[in-house]
């Protein structure tokens, strides 16, 4: 029988882009959107202790052993923003704030020539059986690219479409879902968190 386990996260991209891994790792995933779960406020100073804030969240309201996914876009000519605030860059919430982050990021960046944009993309993942689990599973991943000078692709979230990654010669938003899924930093992240399982 599948463990069931929440998914500490109310964003629908993380969502789709977990589940199938991990349900192929014997879970029973559930997002914490269909248990009626908000997110809690990230105060964490670092990937991981908001991963564990996320996941101990999860687990003290749903009752059920919890999985979280802190990541985020670390860019080395912005002393690594935006880092922690990836997803609320620009300040707004909501189903416009993608757009609105990408254009703050490429305004910041309007000056730097493209062979000093490194960046890189940091998945910290966390899996805890119960909200006081002393010995939390953690496992890291890290893609490294450049940030574009423009937006390319229409695949993906997030900052996907201006992230390039030298390896296949094209932005995140240009690979096909399942391609991302198995080289991304989350799939590296989550590779480890399977080994760590066993």
């Amino acid at each position: 029988m599948k463990q069931k386990v929440v998914l500490a996260t109310s964003n629908k991209g993380k969502v789709k882009e977990m589940a199938d891994a991990l349900s192929a790792f014997g879970f029973d995933v559930v997002a914490q959107t269909d248990l009626g779960i908000e997110s809690p406020e990230e105060t964490g100073l670092t990937f991981i202790e908001n991963a564990l804030l996320k996941a101990r969240y999860a687990a003290k309201l749903s009752g059920l052993p919890a999985i979280a996914d802190d990541s985020g876009l670390v860019v080395q000519a912005l002393n690594g923003e935006p880092g922690l605030y990836s997803a609320r860059y620009a300040g707004i919430d909501g189903s416009n704030a993608d757009n609105e982050n990408r254009k703050k990021l490429l305004l910041k960046l309007a000056n730097v020539p493209k062979e000093k944009r490194q960046a890189k993309f940091v998945s910290c993942i966390v899996m805890l059986q119960h909200e006081n689990d002393p010995s939390p599973v953690i496992a890291e991943g890290e893609c490294h690219g450049f940030i574009d000078l423009e937006e390319k692709g229409s695949n993906g979230f997030g900052y996907d479409s201006l992230f390039f990654f030298p390896p296949k010669n094209c932005t995140f938003a240009e690979l096909d879902i399942v391609e991302k899924k198995k080289i991304s930093h989350r799939a590296n992240a989550l590779n480890v968190l399977k080994e760590r399982l066993k």
